[in-house]
């Protein structure tokens, strides 16, 4: 670019604005050649994350996403991505960092609280607040 910087003109002013930014995030502009296996485009990640839409789609026969993957999707797309290169045994999936695993399986009961107050807010609004203001009451007023 800097060799060819004068025959563009009123552009050059632009090469020299992309090489001061480029600059600027070059530390971490290319982890791909950094991290071994990591997919050098941006088209090999796409075909892992459509892959895994794919076989939902599949499964479920749900044109969208599921709800079961919009609240297990950081677990069930990397299960289903893991899985596809080479299966695992019981030991392999024994989890190592029990404290890691309960933080992230109350992760996941969270999203799933809120899934399901959201459903049940959706088909009846009016009863979801009255439970929600009568829980309300309950816990502000003295017994």
């Amino acid at each position: 670019m800097t060799a060819q910087r004068e025959t563009l003109g009123a552009l050059a002013p632009a090469v020299d604005q992309f090489q001061k930014v480029t600059a600027s995030y070059w530390p971490g502009l290319f982890h791909c050649y950094d991290v071994p296996d990591l997919p050098r485009t941006n088209n090999e990640l796409e075909q892992y994350f459509g892959s895994a839409r794919y076989h939902e789609r599949r499964a479920s026969g749900r044109k969208g996403a599921s709800p079961g993957l919009v609240v297990r999707g950081a677990v069930r797309v990397v299960a289903a991505v893991a899985t596809r290169d080479h299966g695992f045994d019981e030991v392999t999936l024994r989890p190592t960092d029990l404290a890691a695993w309960r933080a992230l399986r109350r992760h996941l009961a969270t999203r799933q609280a809120a899934r399901c107050a959201q459903r049940r807010f959706r088909r009846d609004p009016g009863a979801y607040l009255a439970a929600l203001e009568e829980a309300l009451l309950r816990v502000s007023l003295p017994a």
